[in-house]
């Protein structure tokens, strides 16, 4: 007899490449810029908060989040039930396409973009439509509204873009979403978007409040760094936080997590402080490699991104042969996070001995 099948859309989808780690070398520092990691500790006041947490591992989390929601309510200024947590933005990505899409809808997403939106989209028997990316790296909106059909239920905007880096502005989000149809789910996508420094940048607050069919979607992994402990949140009407709510994993953000989440919302101050120190750096770097003759978008993530065709594999040796792990995309290009002083200095060094 033959053996129990999934559904033929699970056999198709694709992995996920994570970063990977550094490799240790004696005698050099390994740098891990595969990931998009904070390079600093938890906050102030974290990881005492996840120890208390942590020594009451027997019990079983809020799964309302009481607190966390209320912590997030009063930093954002927007009503509880406006929102809606997963385990990290990917998860808010799962439970966007299989609240929303039938199989066969389809699912409208800028390429290259996050490697997340093909594999829930496939994993929730949905169609992915890619629209290419703009020669700098940009969403091509224009393209994407135009891509939008009577079968598409959700489009995602990634800004900043993950890899490419540039942002979209406010409005140039405000032409695009004035071109969607009310029916069709809009998700920002703002994992990255406490780098961002540019003139007239998204107000993701503002906007959900302005449109029935857009949602946030934030993430505690990137600047707030607790990238270990998977705690994303979506900002939308009430309706749709319900609805996510509703297909979310029952007690996925774990306790410690909640805590960890809360105590960084407390320690704004110093977040602050961490993501300038970052941002000085991102600029230092994308300054250098300009003046190296790189051509290389605007970042305002906490990455920079080669474009480097068919050379990727070489660059991403390169790396690897002076104890720098970074993220290839074979045959487009390769993203390199931010990370400490002494290895962006390194990832300098290394692009100036590069062919362009």
């Amino acid at each position: 007899m033959p053996a129990p099948q999934p559904r033929p859309n699970v056999q198709r989808i694709p992995a996920y490449v994570p970063g990977k780690p550094p490799e240790v070398r004696p005698g050099t520092t390994a740098y891990k810029l595969s990931s998009n990691e904070n390079p600093y500790p938890p906050l102030p006041g974290v990881v005492e908060a996840a120890d208390a947490a942590a020594r009451q591992m027997n019990r079983y989390p809020d799964m309302g989040a009481t607190a966390l929601y209320a912590a997030l309510a009063g930093h954002l200024g927007v009503p509880a039930d406006h929102l809606s947590l997963a385990t990290g933005s990917v998860g808010l990505i799962y439970q966007v396409l299989n609240g929303w899409c039938e199989p066969g809808d389809e699912g409208v997403y800028a390429w290259r973009s996050f490697e997340a939106y093909p594999i829930a989209a496939t994993a929730a028997a949905a169609t992915s439509v890619q629209v290419p990316v703009l020669p700098d790296g940009r969403h091509d909106l224009d393209a994407m509204a135009a891509a939008i059909t009577d079968r598409t239920k959700v489009v995602q905007v990634c800004t900043p873009n993950n890899p490419t880096g540039p942002a979209v502005t406010q409005t140039e989000l405000d032409a695009f979403l004035a071109k969607v149809p009310p029916h069709v789910l809009v998700v920002v996508d703002e994992a990255y978007l406490e780098f961002v420094r540019m003139d007239d940048p998204v107000d993701g607050i503002a906007t959900y409040a302005a449109h029935d069919n857009v949602v946030l979607f934030r993430t505690f992994s990137k600047a707030y760094g607790l990238a270990g402990f998977r705690v994303g949140y979506a900002v939308s009407n009430a309706p749709i936080a319900a609805a996510l709510r509703a297909v979310s994993l029952p007690f996925g953000v774990s306790s410690v997590a909640q805590a960890a989440a809360i105590a960084s919302l407390e320690a704004h101050d110093a977040l602050l402080e961490r993501v300038e120190a970052l941002v000085v750096e991102r600029a230092r770097v994308y300054d250098g490699l300009r003046e190296l003759g790189w051509d290389v978008p605007e970042p305002q993530g906490n990455f920079v991104w080669f474009g480097l065709g068919e050379r990727t594999g070489d660059f991403a040796a390169a790396a690897d042969a002076v104890a720098l792990t970074v993220r290839p995309f074979a045959g487009e290009g390769v993203r390199v996070s931010i990370g400490e002083v002494e290895a962006n200095d390194r990832l300098l060094a290394l692009a100036a001995d590069f062919p362009r």
